[in-house]
């Protein structure tokens, strides 16, 4: 939170991007060691997840540092999508004060958007659990990679 103002947006962006280009990297030649569970790592976890509390406070890039871990950790489809969408419950949660009372970036206005946007989320919603239910495990994971880095790429170039 305090950062989000000392920081220029284009160098956040050009760092997050980067750092999450590496690690996608770094996991397309774990996922080859099928041995290799990242997460027993005290030194990672601490990284990612620092990583993931800085970006979500300042630019709601958390989601990729948690696909990261958690395909470090082999976490399989199903649990992978419940732990994210406990995570993100909860994470937004902690966020909520932040956005009202320091940043003011929830308003009547910005609430008045959320509503316009709630059926196509919920459209968005069902479109995924259906298709997701298609994803072999194998898929699921490279997909989840392809992502991730195609969401860092589209941040570098904006």
């Amino acid at each position: 939170a305090l950062l989000g103002k000392e920081i220029p947006e284009e160098g956040f962006k050009n760092l997050m991007a980067a750092i999450i280009i590496f690690s996608v990297l770094m996991m397309i030649i774990w996922e080859k060691k099928k041995d290799l569970i990242l997460t027993k790592n005290i030194y990672f976890n601490g990284v990612v997840g620092f990583l993931a509390g800085v970006t979500t406070m300042l630019g709601n890039l958390a989601g990729a540092f948690s696909n990261i871990y958690f395909l470090s950790s082999r976490v399989p489809k199903d649990q992978f999508i419940g732990t994210g969408a406990w995570l993100f419950f909860i994470v937004n949660l902690v966020k909520l004060p932040f956005h009202i009372f320091v940043w003011k970036t929830i308003n009547v206005q910005s609430l008045q958007y959320d509503l316009y946007l709630i059926p196509m989320v919920v459209l968005g919603f069902i479109f995924g659990v259906k298709v997701i239910g298609l994803f072999k495990e194998s898929f699921f994971r490279k997909f989840i990679l392809a992502a991730t880095a195609l969401g860092a790429i589209i941040l570098l170039l904006s």
